[in-house]
């Protein structure tokens, strides 16, 4: 276990050395002049535009730039937005709060009817199974923004149950504004960790040693936990934790439809109005939070299962 921890915090490190130089070196590639922003929109005269460049050091090599921008987002001075003119990680923190709620919601609603709906499917009727795997194929075929859109128009438009935008206020509140941005942005991926729970409690039902156990009499409540479900958990572990890593980037989506002024909104904004500093800094937490998630994941699989990545657990 220990090694398995130094094996990936050396990943961690090594991952987010590299997405930090590609993020980087990205954004100065892309079209545009991060000058014009911080201009104002006005068009700048040439003595500006100097002074402009030497205030952001601009004008140093793009190995210098890297550093000094390194240097620090290490320290924790993530430098100002070109366009809010104000420090990034204030901006991002105000932000972030609220994606982190988001992202939290639909975790447990992703949990709840994600994992019901796959043990149901694998334990159930024939019927049932069918019933779960329909329903799932249609999930999965719908895009979080049609999904958005339908649930505006049924749940807020038509029947006045929720607000359409926003993110409310601290509280009862905003859990209510941020219900059904969470039900649009689980609603795919409910569908996919149903279909990946299926699958693996079905393989652990037809292996050897549960046959073996409910040959020996055991209660079947007893088998399902300790045999079926314990064994399948490391794979659907694994799978969740990318899922939920993934939550943040996708978050976006929900979040421009309902105006819920999020982390991800803020990076489609920023990366429309060239505000690199912004654009750098969610980009690498993104990376982070992926990262981070999934070495949890894993490290919680091991837990759960140290022989899982090898043979196969006979309890």
């Amino acid at each position: 276990m220990i090694r398995t921890v130094l094996g990936k915090l050396g990943g961690l490190a090594l991952t987010l050395f590299l997405a930090s130089v590609i993020i980087f070196s990205a954004l100065l590639l892309t079209p545009g002049d991060p000058v014009t922003a911080l201009a104002g929109g006005a068009r700048p005269t040439p003595e500006l535009i100097a002074a402009i460049r030497a205030e952001y050091r601009l004008d140093d090599p793009v190995w210098l730039q890297y550093l000094h921008w390194l240097g620090g987002v290490v320290t924790g001075d993530f430098g100002r937005s070109f366009v809010y003119k104000t420090d990034v990680a204030e901006l991002v923190g105000a932000r972030f709060a609220v994606t982190f709620q988001l992202v939290l919601l639909t975790t447990a609603l992703i949990a709840v009817f994600g994992l019901g709906s796959g043990i149901l499917a694998a334990i159930g009727s024939r019927r049932t199974d069918m019933v779960v795997s329909v329903t799932t194929s249609l999930g999965m075929a719908l895009p979080t923004f049609i999904v958005a859109i339908l649930l505006i128009w049924i749940f807020a438009t038509s029947l006045g149950w929720f607000p359409t935008f926003g993110a409310g206020e601290e509280g009862l509140d905003r859990l209510w504004h941020l219900v059904l941005p969470a039900v649009s942005l689980a609603l795919m991926f409910i569908a996919y960790i149903s279909r990946v729970t299926r699958s693996a409690l079905v393989a652990q039902l037809h292996s050897e040693h549960v046959e073996t156990a409910r040959v020996r009499g055991i209660p079947w409540g007893r088998v399902f936990r300790r045999h079926v479900f314990h064994n399948a958990a490391p794979q659907i572990l694994a799978i969740s934790g990318t899922t939920i890593a993934g939550l943040f980037a996708a978050s976006a989506i929900a979040e421009q439809a309902f105006g819920l002024g999020g982390v991800g909104s803020l990076l489609t904004e920023a990366a429309a109005r060239k505000d690199l500093p912004v654009v750098q800094v969610v980009s690498l937490l993104l990376v982070a939070l992926f990262v981070v998630l999934n070495a949890i994941a894993d490290l919680l699989a091991a837990a759960i299962d140290p022989d899982s990545a090898g043979t196969r657990r006979n309890a």
